[in-house]
């Protein structure tokens, strides 16, 4: 039973130097950005200030196109925070993108999934080939809103989409309507029902891995448990991985590693 929610979704308490992260972060995203040749920063999909993607093109001709979604529960970061993670992918010879949206309280969870389709459908428009999409945390939770029908990728789109990998995802929003979260969040009974992924239907034809550290919180191992719990039984091709000795803030590290079995998920 959970007694307190608000300690229940609380990282960096239960983190060694969980407070060191963030600007760890910032600062490896800055120095990869700085070492890339063939970069375009900040292309714009709308015209909010946050309303832009950083694409990090391969060597020689794109395999497909790989998009990661950043967290921070919908409220924290932006895209420049996490460039470093695109290393990974791009190494394998994949364009990878990294939108960024507007954050709580400017915008709704409702409105950042559209913000999220609209980057990707401008995305897709723009690179060929197959769509593989993965995102960290509340970015997990909008990399598999994605495929929720109805979806608001076009068919076109999503016909183009085969994996997705949502790492420490938030999959059943309705937890966050008993955290001081949602004073910044907003989220109403009827939203949070129709942003969780795991009460929503997904597309047919689309590999899915739902993946968490086994240090992690027990709510963030719960998530994805409960997403690959939910959508097996509507004959999803899905499957839960617990990585050894990892907690929330260090799951996502081989994601910069090419040879990493998480790359490989993400972008073979």
């Amino acid at each position: 039973m959970i007694r307190d929610f608000d300690d229940a979704y609380s990282n960096s308490a239960y983190i060694p130097c969980g407070a060191d992260y963030p600007a760890r972060w910032t600062a490896d995203a800055a120095l990869f950005r700085a070492a890339q040749t063939n970069a375009m920063l900040d292309l714009r999909y709308g015209d909010g200030p946050r309303q832009a993607c950083d694409v990090f093109m391969p060597a020689g001709t794109p395999k497909g196109l790989a998009v990661f979604v950043h967290g921070g529960y919908w409220m924290r970061f932006g895209k420049a925070d996490w460039s470093h993670l695109a290393a990974g992918a791009q190494a394998r010879g994949w364009v990878v993108v990294l939108p960024g949206y507007t954050l709580a309280p400017d915008n709704s969870i409702g409105g950042i999934t559209s913000e999220i389709a609209k980057a990707i459908t401008m995305l897709a428009k723009r690179f060929d080939g197959p769509l593989r999409i993965a995102g960290h945390s509340a970015g997990g939770h909008l990399a598999s809103r994605m495929i929720c029908e109805p979806s608001q990728l076009p068919l076109e789109v999503l016909e183009r989409v085969a994996k997705v990998v949502s790492i420490s995802g938030l999959h059943d929003l309705r937890p966050f309507l008993r955290t001081k979260m949602n004073e910044t969040l907003k989220l109403t009974e009827l939203e949070a029902r129709n942003e969780s992924p795991a009460l929503r239907r997904p597309r047919d034809g689309v590999s899915v891995t739902a993946w968490v550290g086994s240090d992690e919180r027990p709510e963030f191992i719960r998530q994805s448990e409960l997403l690959a719990n939910v959508w097996t039984g509507l004959g999803v091709d899905i499957h839960v991985h617990h990585e050894p000795r990892r907690h929330h803030f260090d799951v996502i590290d081989d994601l910069r590693s090419a040879d990493s079995y998480l790359t490989r998920l993400f972008a073979p």
